[in-house]
């Protein structure tokens, strides 16, 4: 493609350019406003500049790759509802056997929730309880919130419904989600094995020496745990939110008490009423959330005064027989509608491997998830990232105008006969350039330049190739994210989660993260291409 005319190549230049400076420093201080807006202005001055027609603009906009990732979000948030990611953080203290198994633990939870999940509600749920199992444990945070990272991105390359980028492939290059999944699996495998080992020859001293704590510790942070309630598809995609936003999603986090919870504390009330005892009773919740050594003055709680059992057996004593009937019901309305939403959500998912419309597929068990809560779906709806796909909007339309310059073409005919995906020194050199342009220009828009280029390249060679070189872009992009902590939306929301995280704050370093980003990046990212096939 010949370049156009100076001055369109000029004014899509400057249009790009501010777009890429918004997505990349989204607090710039000579303009705040955010990546949303960033991409927003990004594609108006694209038509204001005339670089393209209103109508192409208005074409470039990918309506299936939005809908599938409006449908995976809401999916999300109903799963949030239902309990998985609190059990999907429990997996980590069960039966734990010290600092290294915690270790590799979180490696695999992070990577398998993130591929199912995305990376982005993965990072969200588990940042703070890992910290609580650090802590409750006296092991430094750094090496396990660098596997939560890293591992969250290394997981959501398996998929197409595992990061933004991989959306944007799926859709464009029309693999099934079932080839998608066999095609990067093993070297998903190979990348979190890779990445776990390096994790603990860094940090293999560190681990070893720590104060050993009592298995009753791990029981307390899962309980505490079980306090916190996290809304994952609000948090998810910390790329379309500026720093305002994130701070007003933070403190629009509720916490939400199970039926067993209103049951524990009526119970409690009930049974300091009767022995006089003043009504200014903890209620359990406050009672989970105390230290469990005593500090601060307050005295440590014996694992009778607030084990499930004694609450259980104070319920049955004092709670009328109709009550307790109406409390069984609910409990069992509840644990029907949680088994309902992990069927729905297994059907999805055994939809997208059977290779159904992707974006459909999605659309529906989110609206079969609505049908089944029976009520207002406003308040689920509300937690969905529509600064996200308002992003995506106009991130289509910034770069499809910077395509209509010329180029990224022209830059690509110069890489082109050096990037052959079917030689060894082609794969290395396009693995090097993706990984360039996506710490440069971001995942997302390296995935909107180099897809069609790259696929058409592959293409002339054969269609073995072209779904090879559609592979590589994913998983290349996507590891790409471990170089730096300002190189993925996962490694930010953990860094912010530590930061934020009450009573536990805890700063997660650029220079730790880069230390550990660099080698991580390089070895993943090459052993990863040799079982991509």
């Amino acid at each position: 493609m010949a370049l156009a005319p100076v001055s369109k190549v000029v004014f899509g230049l400057i249009a790009f350019a501010i777009f890429w400076v918004l997505a990349v420093f989204p607090a710039v201080p000579f303009l705040p406003i955010g990546r949303t807006a960033g991409s927003l202005l990004g594609a108006m001055l694209m038509v204001l500049f005339q670089v393209i027609t209103p109508d192409e603009a208005y074409a470039t906009i990918d309506l299936p790759i939005l809908g599938l990732l409006f449908g995976t979000m809401v999916v999300s948030v109903y799963l949030e509802r239902a309990d998985m990611f609190k059990y999907i953080g429990k997996l980590l203290a069960w039966k734990s056997r010290g600092a290294k198994d915690l270790l590799c633990r979180i490696c695999v939870i992070s990577a398998v929730s993130s591929a199912l999940f995305t990376n982005d509600t993965s990072c969200v749920v588990l940042t703070e309880f890992i910290l609580k199992i650090a802590r409750q444990h006296n092991l430094p945070p750094t090496p396990f919130l660098l596997a939560l990272a890293s591992s969250a991105n290394i997981g959501s390359s398996a998929t197409p419904i595992g990061n933004p980028q991989n959306l944007v492939i799926a859709v464009q290059s029309k693999i099934s989600f079932g080839n998608f999944l066999i095609g990067i699996l093993p070297a998903m495998v190979a990348g979190v094995v890779a990445n776990a080992t390096i994790l603990l020859i860094m940090y293999w001293k560190l681990l070893s020496v720590h104060k050993d704590e009592e298995d009753s510790g791990a029981e307390a942070v899962v309980e505490e745990y079980d306090s916190h309630r996290f809304s994952p598809a609000t948090m998810s995609h910390f790329s379309s939110l500026n720093s305002q936003e994130w701070n007003s999603h933070l403190e629009a986090i509720s916490v939400q008490n199970s039926p067993q919870q209103i049951l524990r504390n009526r119970s409690i009330a009930t049974a300091s009423e009767i022995n006089g005892v003043s009504s200014n009773t903890f209620d359990s919740a406050r009672i989970s959330s105390l230290p469990r050594d005593g500090t601060n003055g307050v005295p440590s709680l014996t694992k009778e005064e607030t084990s499930p059992t004694s609450s259980a057996a104070t319920v049955d004593t004092l709670i009328h027989p109709s009550e307790r009937k109406n409390s069984f019901i609910i409990r069992w309305k509840r644990v029907l509608w949680k088994s309902c939403v992990y069927i729905i959500t297994v059907g999805m998912l055994v939809a997208l491997l059977l290779g159904l419309n992707m974006s459909w597929t999605a659309i529906t068990a989110a609206l079969a998830l609505i049908v089944l809560d029976f009520k207002d779906a406003r308040p689920c709806l509300e937690k969905v990232s529509y600064s996200l796909l308002i992003f995506f909007c106009g991130m289509f339309i910034t770069v499809d105008g910077l395509n209509k310059t010329g180029i990224p073409s022209a830059l690509w005919d110069i890489m082109e006969p050096y990037s052959h995906v079917d030689r060894a020194s082609g794969v290395a050199i396009l693995a090097v350039v993706i990984l360039v342009l996506s710490n440069l220009a971001s995942n997302v828009p390296t995935v909107l330049l180099l897809g069609g280029r790259v696929a058409a390249s592959a293409a002339a060679i054969s269609k073995a190739d072209e779904k090879k070189a559609w592979l590589i872009l994913a998983w290349a992009s996507t590891i790409s994210g471990n170089l730096s902590l300002l190189g993925s939306a996962a490694n930010l929301i953990v860094c912010e989660q530590a930061i934020r995280a009450p009573n536990l704050p805890y700063t997660l370093t650029f220079w730790s993260h880069f230390k550990f980003g660099i080698p991580s990046t390089i070895i993943v990212t090459a052993i990863g291409l040799t079982f991509i096939r």
